[in-house]
């Protein structure tokens, strides 16, 4: 690495000392939204890092490149390149960093840089040279692959329509004036029985391979808590359903969409309230819900939240209509607030298509 890149410390900002902005991003040691500490920026021209470099959160040992100027956190390196990398390149070396990811988790955070710029690692080359143009046919071709497989599951999925409906638009419009209430989690929701499974998470592949297809949830908050893969005989098999991890440094619930089964950490809660069924746009409604009451900063591995004989007790606020959740604006402001985010994606896709 060290003909390729020089790893450097950050000069850093205690984030309270931050305020709302656009112009610089605040990276952190999260893997979370590329590192990107959610709304906040900086106006003081201090302590500045450039652009056109990589960012490295010691916390998962995440390599982000960053487009713009940024503030650090603590516990934030970043990487400068020593050689002139073209731009269709970048997403080829970041994937080249990331694979360095299990050696650096392996080492202590004081030597992260000794074994960063000591770690070799394979390049294409041609006449002697690193091959810069496979670099970037390679990189154009798996987007044009990607973008197809997009282009189709928008239209099988008939996410296609970004247009709000007369009756969305009104629910966005009326936000400010919706009626809420507090109800205990306990009275909506129940935590479901599921059967233990006979393995450990390091016995299980983090990929699916033969009959081994079925994600098991742990208390990672990383891809929502699915990063193992087991058989489905014997198991519990669940779908539409919250799951919120019990034993975590971030106690952040999901909604989950697809088959899984619990393996440790972690459970699963329905809706009862009422005898209602929710859709899947309701359960969503109720997920960041939940988070504003169990994913809290004064709780981690230390502080622990706790299960469900905890949560069940914290309250919870949701719209109502005649005391009871309205269970339609829920629907209408998830699937206005779906098209919203989908409207940027669609056309994002079909300006790669035309291009």
């Amino acid at each position: 690495m060290a003909d390729l890149f020089d790893i450097k410390n950050t000069l850093s900002f205690n984030k309270d000392k931050l305020v709302i902005g656009s112009e610089y991003d605040y990276v952190t040691r999260t893997s979370q939204n590329q590192g990107i500490l959610q709304g906040t920026g900086f106006v003081n021209q201090a302590n500045i890092n450039s652009k056109g470099i990589w960012s490295l959160g010691l916390l998962q040992m995440d390599f982000f490149y960053r487009q713009k100027s940024w503030y650090a956190g603590q516990f934030v390196r970043k990487i400068i390149p020593k050689i002139k990398i073209t731009k269709k390149s970048i997403p080829f070396f970041t994937v080249i960093l990331n694979t360095q990811k299990k050696k650096l988790l392996t080492g202590l955070v004081r030597d992260v840089d000794n074994i960063f710029i000591n770690t070799k690692i394979q390049l294409p080359t041609k006449n002697g040279e690193i091959y810069f143009e496979f670099m970037e046919n390679f990189i154009t071709e798996l987007e044009s692959e990607r973008i197809a497989k997009l282009e189709d599951y928008l239209k099988v999925s008939g996410l296609e329509d970004y247009t709000l409906t007369s009756e969305e638009q009104k629910a966005l419009d009326d936000f400010v004036s919706i009626d809420w209430s507090e109800f205990r989690l306990g009275t909506l929701f129940e935590r479901i029985k599921t059967k233990k499974l006979p393995f450990k998470a390091d016995e299980l592949s983090k990929q699916i391979k033969g009959n081994y297809t079925l994600p098991c949830l742990t208390s990672s908050f990383q891809n929502q808590g699915l990063n193992y893969y087991a058989p489905k005989d014997g198991a519990t098999i669940l779908k539409n359903v919250i799951s919120i991890p019990s034993n975590s440094d971030i106690y952040r619930a999901y909604f989950q969409s697809n088959e899984f089964t619990v393996l440790s950490d972690a459970y699963a809660i329905n809706w009862i309230y009422n005898d209602v069924q929710l859709s899947p746009n309701q359960y969503l409604f109720t997920v960041p819900c939940i988070n504003k009451v169990t994913d809290l900063s004064i709780y981690s591995y230390k502080n622990k939240l706790g299960g469900w004989n905890v949560v069940k007790d914290k309250y919870i606020q949701l719209p109502i209509e005649n005391n009871k959740p309205n269970y339609k604006i829920m629907n209408t402001l998830i699937s206005a607030i779906k098209k919203q985010i989908i409207k940027d994606v669609i056309l994002y896709t079909y300006g790669k298509v035309a291009t």
